[in-house]
C-alpha cells in the first residue's frame, strides 16, 4: 500500500532529482490534487498521473500529466539554473526544457 497523499508533499519528476513543486490540495472524494509548479502554477491532477509516493515525496507519470504541466515543467528551476536544458538529469524522466 502506497503512503496517502498530503498537502505539503515535496513533487518530483524522478526520485533523486530536485523538485519541482509540492502538493497543494488532496481530494479523496474525486481522487486529484492540486500541485503547484515553481513558476508554472497550480494544476490539478488525476491519481493515474502519480508514479509512486513515499518520504513524502511525489513522483510524477509524466505520461498521464496534462499537456499545459508538461509545458510548465520545462521551466521549474530557471531562477536558480538558466543553464540547465531538463527538468530531470535523464530526459526520459522528465519534460524536456525549450
Amino acid at each position: 500500500m502506497r503512503e496517502p497523499i498530503e498537502p505539503g508533499f515535496m513533487v518530483f519528476v524522478a526520485d533523486g532529482e530536485l523538485g519541482v513543486g509540492a502538493v497543494r490540495e488532496v481530494h479523496a472524494e474525486s481522487r486529484e490534487l492540486v500541485v503547484n509548479v515553481e513558476n508554472g502554477g497550480d494544476f490539478t491532477l488525476p491519481a493515474e498521473a502519480i508514479r509512486d509516493v513515499h518520504e513524502g515525496k511525489v513522483i510524477l507519470d509524466i505520461d498521464h500529466l496534462p499537456q499545459a504541466m508538461r509545458n510548465a515543467l520545462r521551466h521549474p528551476h530557471d531562477a536558480e539554473y538558466p543553464d540547465s536544458v531538463y527538468a530531470a538529469t535523464d530526459p526520459r524522466d522528465g519534460a524536456l526544457k525549450d
